[in-house]
């Protein structure tokens, strides 16, 4: 706050800002940093969610409890004069001072506008209490009461020194640092460029240089010229913290000067009745950027279609479908052969058995298209397929893991893990679930070709001519050997007709049966493409929903935590 009423809100006249309403800023950004906090649950470190959610606490505390008042803290050095400069703004000798030694054991308030102020005290547990009215009796404050009085209720806190070597100061400076509306850092010549309250204490609060005022006291014992020296050193130093243009009252509560000033500044504060809505703020916006500097990172790259087929075609190779489709193809020329193959010679393509039966994946020939009995629900039915071996496994599991860091590159680390996790939260049924996609998979085991049908017609006529022939010239063999005198067999073309069905059934059974293995086996290679593609689809919505849909979720939850987070640390 600088003497004309202008706070550091790059130049804003903190006498422009409106009073806190329902649905401010501030409202958008507690909710936005509880949004964030719980959206980095498991994923930050907990300490940091911790600060973040005890900040969205603390101030659903502070704006339960009165609006009207304005809490400012003195905080101070051991010697700094802090308690004197206390009793010089308020005008009452209320803080027991001296120059060599901590004489502020706890907290003691000065009070003005006792209406509702109990329960605020209360919460900030300041036990010693004093209530006023109006100025001293001996003291020119009169202008600056009437002032006051326009300005809601103000609360003056005068601290124990945050250098105490008693460990219950410090630690009740450290709690009231975080709880106070305004902060009045008081030093003195000797010591304002002290380490301890630098690096402790405005460094990690830059971000409230909004509430924050400091008082160069003491001034009385330097030469006039070196006034302006020491206030310049000062304000570099406060830059340095990331203070900027932090407003620094000369002053000196033995002998007055500057008191003025610094009454001025603090009633302007109060007047505006907004000093804890920024306190607030900048706690929010402070929270927030720490969340931020536990995630630095960019956005992930998320889910490629490239890295999803990989992820598919590792799996289905993982999971034992080419294997599968192998089957598919072997029991297509089976079936093939018992099908279109010489009658005579079928019976050993019996003994063969089906692979799609061996291996759990031929059931239910007999039901309807579409209708599934309770012993051929795949639900309830495992492949036979040979376990896994560890090879799999690693490819399976090498393949979810490049998915993953393909899906989560760009992202920070905490991050990368979540998404890491969220590929394999499923890893332990992974295997069971392609098992069922396998056996849920329509691989038309029981379907036939048209065709074989055809093929199968023209065999067993020409086993059937060749067999009336043969029998014809057993006949005819007969005859002659019991040397019964029968018509010669008719004959096309000096052929004998018998003859002819015969070699001819033969001889057109055996080349039906050539001509139809090679189309079964393109039949063989065309259905196991097929069920390749419906294996592959199978699997395919496994992923989807077992690992590629997981990590789409926690990749949306880290665009949320960002976006929240952005809403959180953001000036509006």
């Amino acid at each position: 706050m600088s003497r004309d009423g202008r706070d550091l809100r790059d130049g804003q006249d903190l006498r422009d800002v409106p009073a806190p309403r329902d649905g401010t800023p501030l409202d958008r950004k507690l909710a936005a940093l509880g949004t964030a906090t719980d959206l980095g649950e498991g994923r930050l470190p907990d300490q940091a969610l911790a600060a973040a959610r005890q900040v969205v606490d603390h101030a659903g505390q502070r704006r339960r409890l009165s609006a009207e008042h304005t809490v400012v803290g003195f905080f101070g050095a051991t010697g700094s004069g802090k308690s004197s400069l206390f009793n010089a703004v308020t005008g009452h000798a209320l803080a027991r001072a001296a120059a060599t030694r901590p004489t502020t054991s706890e907290p003691m308030a000065a009070v003005w506008g006792a209406e509702g102020a109990g329960p605020l005290l209360d919460w900030l547990e300041v036990n010693q209490r004093h209530v006023l009215d109006g100025p001293a009796a001996g003291t020119d404050l009169t202008t600056w009461w009437g002032r006051r009085r326009e300005s809601g209720g103000l609360i003056l806190l005068d601290l124990p020194d945050f250098d105490s070597i008693a460990a219950g100061h410090r630690r009740t400076v450290q709690r009231l640092v975080g709880q106070v509306d305004v902060l009045v850092w008081v030093v003195d010549p000797q010591k304002y460029a002290d380490a301890a309250l630098h690096r402790e204490f405005l460094e990690p609060l830059a971000a409230h240089r909004a509430v924050t005022l400091v008082v160069l006291n003491q001034v009385d014992r330097l030469a006039g010229p070196d006034v302006e020296r020491v206030v310049a050193s000062l304000k570099d130093l406060l830059a340095r913290d990331g203070l900027v243009r932090v407003p620094v009252y000369p002053a000196s509560a033995t002998t007055g000067a500057g008191v003025d000033a610094v009454r001025t500044a603090i009633a302007e504060v109060a007047a505006q009745r907004s000093a804890a809505t920024e306190r607030l703020l900048s706690d929010v916006r402070t929270a927030a950027r720490a969340l931020g500097s536990e995630d630095a990172g960019g956005v992930p790259a998320g889910v490629g279609k490239g890295a999803e087929s990989r992820l598919v075609d590792a799996l289905a190779e993982a999971s034992g479908a080419s294997t599968v489709v192998r089957a598919v193809a072997q029991s297509y020329r089976l079936e093939g052969g018992r099908r279109t193959g010489w009658p005579v010679v079928r019976w050993m393509a019996r003994v063969r058995q089906d692979p799609l039966r061996r291996l759990g994946l031929r059931r239910g020939e007999g039901a309807a298209p579409g209708a599934t009995s309770g012993a051929d629900d795949p639900r309830l039915h495992r492949t036979s397929l040979p376990e896994r071996s560890p090879a799999q496994r690693a490819q399976a599991d090498g393949a979810v893991r490049a998915f993953a860091d393909s899906a989560s590159e760009g992202a920070p680390d905490s991050w990368r893990s979540s998404i890491r996790r969220a590929a394999r939260s499923h890893a332990e049924q992974l295997p069971d679930e392609l098992d069922q996609a396998i056996t849920s998979t329509d691989l038309r085991a029981g379907a036939t070709s048209w065709w074989w049908h055809l093929v199968n017609v023209l065999q067993w006529l020409a086993l059937l001519a060749a067999v009336a022939g043969l029998a014809w010239l057993g006949v005819l063999a007969l005859a002659v050997y019991l040397q019964f005198d029968l018509p010669p067999a008719p004959d096309v073309e000096g052929f004998p007709i018998p003859t002819l069905l015969a070699a001819g059934g033969l001889a057109f059974g055996i080349l039906l049966a050539l001509l139809a293995a090679p189309l079964v086996r393109l039949g063989a290679r065309a259905r196991a493409q097929r069920a390749r593609r419906r294996l592959r689809a199978a699997i395919a919505e496994v992923a989807a929903q077992r690992i590629a849909e997981p990590v789409r979720q926690e990749i949306n939850r880290y665009g949320r935590f960002r976006e929240a987070l952005a809403a959180a640390s953001g000036r509006h």
